[in-house]
């Protein structure tokens, strides 16, 4: 009954049914990419290749490093909660 039910009512709940599906992908993309540590570290080693290069001054380097070794500590955190 529950799918006659439903192809019945598919061209009045079709749209809003997508909107929905569609919304909840989106978050739990938006929440994986949140929680991507593998580019953060991606970007601590870029920043440590900048400043061994002498691309970069150390004030710099340590501002740039602690925020993101403070963005790695929080996905790190969510990611435990998670669990």
């Amino acid at each position: 009954m529950g799918l006659f039910r439903n192809l019945l009512m598919l061209p009045m709940l079709g749209a809003p049914q997508m909107v929905h599906w569609l919304a909840g992908t989106l978050a739990e993309e938006a929440e994986r990419r949140a929680l991507d540590d593998v580019s953060v570290r991606g970007e601590l080693l870029e920043l440590q290749r900048q400043y061994d290069a002498g691309e970069m001054e150390e004030a710099e380097y340590d501002r740039q490093e602690r925020t993101l070794l403070e963005r790695l500590s929080a996905i790190r955190e969510a990611k435990a909660q998670r669990s």
